[in-house]
């Protein structure tokens, strides 16, 4: 079953367009290899990262300990030496996400060009970088609520800062700059300073996408992520499809998905996701987040409320009856 199955007829814009996409098994063909290869190099890397991200600890002890005793120039020196090499995860982290900027072009390229006469052929076709697609936006997503769990990333990153600034200053050799100079600190200090930094670099990534292809109508973008969310949507509130995934993981897998290309198409869609002439059932979409466990939603409705520009603020949070 790796085959991208129709379901549904489309007809118009108010009868969607619903396949059902196999996450699970889809290979590449010939056609799709250069470009599967190219994007598989950085999906494998991506699993190091969040696994890196997870174990992430931080040297909280170490700074607490530094800042109430700054005289003590042992302590000073060892929460330096614990919080460098935090720094260079923390680059690293930085740097991927620029290398997963590069991975969406490449399938974005792939997916809106003119091989191809729509999206629906495009994503019927190409199955194996529609599923490289998906994993880029689970991974964006995943990076991101793990981020906004874990503190010790700002904390460390600002005490490396501070103190980066304080030794320059006094004209103190500084053994991590060389990791992290100040105009590249710079640049990760803005990006973690994003709640949901992977997302809104993939957002500003797409944004860029389009900007940059200018001979390329925006509709061919914009199409396969309104086609990709509905796909997902129709998979996941129809049981008879929903019963094909092996894993439960991937239900969450295609919860994320959903949400991901609904943000996205809201960052690059002239009128946004939640405009009427919109191709993406919202309303449907949203009612599909709300039948999960609300526990297991709720960064996801909070990614769609406050990173969709079009509908920033909007109360659409789970509400238990």
């Amino acid at each position: 079953m790796g085959n991208l199955l129709k379901v549904l007829t489309c007809t118009d814009l108010e009868q969607e367009p619903n396949f059902f996409l196999d996450f699970e098994n889809a290979q590449p063909t010939e056609a799709e290899r250069e470009t599967w290869e190219e994007v598989d190099v950085v999906l494998q890397d991506a699993r190091a990262i969040l696994d890196e991200l997870q174990a992430y600890k931080g040297a909280g002890q170490e700074i607490r300990e530094a800042i109430q005793n700054p005289n003590d120039e042992a302590l000073q020196d060892q929460a330096w030496a614990a919080v460098v090499p935090l720094v260079g995860k923390l680059k690293k982290f930085y740097e991927f996400s620029q290398r997963l900027e590069a991975a969406l072009h490449s399938l974005l390229r792939a997916l809106t060009n003119e091989t191809y006469s729509d999206s629906m052929q495009h994503l019927e076709r190409e199955q194996a970088l529609a599923k490289q697609f998906a994993e880029i936006l689970h991974f964006t997503l995943r990076f991101d609520e793990l981020k906004m769990i874990n503190p010790a990333i700002q904390n460390d990153f600002s005490y490396y800062r501070r103190t980066l600034n304080r030794m320059r200053i006094n004209n103190v050799p500084a053994e991590g700059e060389n990791e992290v100079n100040n105009e590249l600190a710079n640049r990760i200090s803005l990006f973690y300073a994003d709640a949901t930094p992977m997302l809104k670099a993939l957002s500003d990534g797409t944004t860029k996408f389009v900007s940059e292809n200018k001979n390329l109508p925006i509709e061919n973008t914009t199409d396969v992520l309104s086609t990709m969310a509905s796909v997902c949507k129709v998979m996941l509130e129809t049981p008879e499809y929903r019963s094909r995934f092996s894993s439960e993981a991937t239900v969450s897998f295609c919860l994320r998905v959903m949400v991901g290309v609904i943000i996205l198409y809201d960052y690059v869609h002239p009128v946004g996701a939640f405009a009427k002439s919109s191709k993406i059932d919202m309303k449907g979409c949203i009612k599909v987040l709300r039948d999960q466990p609300p526990n297991s939603v709720e960064g996801l409705l909070n990614a769609l409320r406050d990173h969709t520009p079009s509908k920033r603020g909007a109360v659409i949070y789970y509400h238990p009856p």
